[in-house]
């Protein structure tokens, strides 16, 4: 519900606070007084079309805010998508500037026009005479039908979930199946693929840990290879036979010992070099290498590489080869088993359309009654408001499959007798339009949660008892949610739950438009000015004490 409006700097009006209420806010004023201005600047707030020459002369720029207290879940979930959040109220903001830019903010969080018209026709239904935000869009047409007819269907939302669960089952198996079928299709040219694949893969026969393992053995062979050259090298120069090292060392040892001199002055080195003689004679029977298998070396290396060569070329480590192989012998399966597939899942697919179809056609016998009863319904309004001659029907007809049933919903009418129905948009000028979505949102909203419907209006043409009767379904409508009127009816004024008079005061520098409530007193003088003009007489005041509801 729209609870205030604030607006600066918007053609006639400089500063303007308006604090609606719940039921019926009616506003009137002199023509000219500035009606429109309001309707603009609130379509302004709502995500409306901007245009610079709203802004006030003199002025660089523009604003207009709108306070809500209450939403429904659809805002909540639009809210959530823009990480918006809502406690107690929901406040639209605009502004514009005379250089064309505009910014906009829903809870002081900036947001695009595009987001702030999505919100704002969620919270907002503007029905004019020559403009409407809601059921002159075909496409919600069925959705109008399917809430008309939860509260007067027993059972439709039951009908509703089965179907909705009914077409999940079905898309769900119509999906495998197309793509069973598309796989089929590349069956032929997949097949030798596989088999060749899979032939390689079992032939080869990895097991997790294995490339691990030859590449740890491979390293350690190929450093006892590294290692025995070295050893050999070592041997080679410590040597054998009487030329040996150690024998060499010896040598000198025996010679130094031929020294004359008492005591042999060098008997410490002789003591060193018989003991390095047999250090070396030990060592070179440790050094010995061992052979190294070299053509186990080259079974370990072809193992390994062939192993590496085979998770290079299917695009997997070494160790998800078995998971690779796996899962081209259960493609290369469902190939070779594919006729006994398709034809199990195409049975699948055939019973899953068989209940769709079936619940989907209980799910059309439904909106039929519901079109019948909201026929008889609407229909019933019109007399009183001077559509006497008019005429209204649901033409539901088959359109493909979805989670809503296969029926395409189109609300039809006639205005006059003889005359063939045609949809809503096309069939009815401004007065008769306004009047007839009157009607139509009286019968649709019954029972409905809180909504703002604002009417333009929707009085144009008309007077005595078919504005009481304009009147009275406002009421109605507004007993459940919230309606704002802009009307020249005294008798539509005369429902209002809160009355606001727009004015326009002028002096030789500028002109303002003002509104305010009005009371007591001052709403009866207003209305009984609406029935005499300018010169309220006895007899006007007495008018409108009795319009006065």
């Amino acid at each position: 519900m729209l609870i205030n409006l604030t607006i600066s700097n918007i053609v006639l009006i400089d500063k303007l606070n308006l604090e609606f209420g719940s039921g019926l806010n009616i506003l009137t004023g002199e023509t000219g007084a500035g009606k429109s201005i309001l309707m603009d600047a609130l379509a302004l707030a709502l995500g409306g079309r901007s245009d610079t020459g709203l802004i006030r002369h003199g002025c660089t720029s523009a604003g207009v805010s709108a306070e809500f207290d209450v939403i429904n879940d659809n805002i909540k979930t639009l809210l959530d998508e823009a990480g918006i959040d809502f406690e107690d109220t929901l406040v639209l903001r605009r502004t514009l500037g005379t250089d064309g830019k505009g910014r906009a903010w829903v809870n002081d969080v900036p947001v695009s026009i595009k987001t702030l018209k999505t919100i704002g026709e969620e919270l907002v239904e503007i029905h004019g005479q020559f403009a409407n935000h809601a059921l002159l869009n075909q496409s919600m047409h069925r959705v109008a039908l399917d809430s008309f007819a939860m509260r007067n269907i027993d059972g439709f939302e039951d009908i509703i979930i089965n179907v909705h669960n009914a077409y999940n089952e079905y898309h769900t198996a119509a999906t495998k199946l197309t793509e069973l079928q598309d796989m089929l299709t590349r069956s032929e040219i997949e097949r030798e693929y596989l088999e060749h694949n899979v032939a390689e893969l079992k032939k080869l026969n990895v097991t997790p840990g294995e490339e691990a393992d030859l590449s740890a053995r491979r390293t350690d062979m190929m450093n006892a290879e590294k290692n025995a050259a070295i050893l050999n090298d070592a041997a080679q120069l410590i040597g054998r036979g009487g030329n040996s090292l150690d024998t060499q060392i010896f040598s000198v040892a025996h010679i130094l010992e031929r020294i004359k001199t008492e005591p042999n002055p060098y008997s410490e080195q002789i003591d060193k070099l018989y003991q390095a003689a047999e250090l070396v004679a030990s060592v070179s029977e440790e050094i010995a290498p061992e052979d190294v298998d070299a053509d186990m070396l080259d079974s370990v290396e072809e193992r390994l590489f062939a192993i590496r060569a085979a998770a290079r070329k299917h695009h997997v480590l070494p160790d998800e080869l078995p998971a690779k192989l796996s899962e081209m012998e259960s493609q290369l399966n469902a190939i070779n088993n594919s006729d006994n597939e398709l034809r199990k899942l195409q049975n699948i697919v055939r019973d899953a359309q068989k209940k769709y179809t079936e619940n989907a056609n209980v799910l059309t016998s439904a909106r039929h009654d519901a079109a019948e009863k909201l026929r008889l319904k609407i229909v019933s309004e019109l007399p009183d408001l001077k559509l006497g001659g008019a005429d209204f029907t649901v033409e539901i007809t088959p359109t493909s499959d979805s989670g809503n049933g296969h029926d395409e919903v189109v609300f039809m009418i006639k205005t006059n007798p003889g005359m063939p129905f045609a949809p809503l948009h096309k069939a009815a000028s401004g007065g008769e339009l306004a009047r007839f979505m009157l009607a139509m949102r009286v019968v649709l909203s019954e029972k409905q949660p809180s909504h703002t419907f604002v009417f333009d209006e929707v009085d144009t043409g008309i007077s005595g008892a078919t504005a009481a009767a304009v009147g009275d379904r406002l009421n109605r409508l507004a007993s459940g949610s919230q309606a704002i009127v802009i009307t020249h009816s005294a008798q539509v004024a005369g429902f209002a739950d809160k009355h606001f008079k727009i004015e326009k005061t002028s002096s030789d520098e500028t002109t303002v438009t003002h509104v305010r409530e009005i009371t007591d007193d001052e709403r009866l003088n207003e209305i009984a000015r609406i029935i005499s003009g300018a010169e309220i007489t006895p007899e006007s005041l007495a008018t409108a004490k009795t319009l006065i509801k």
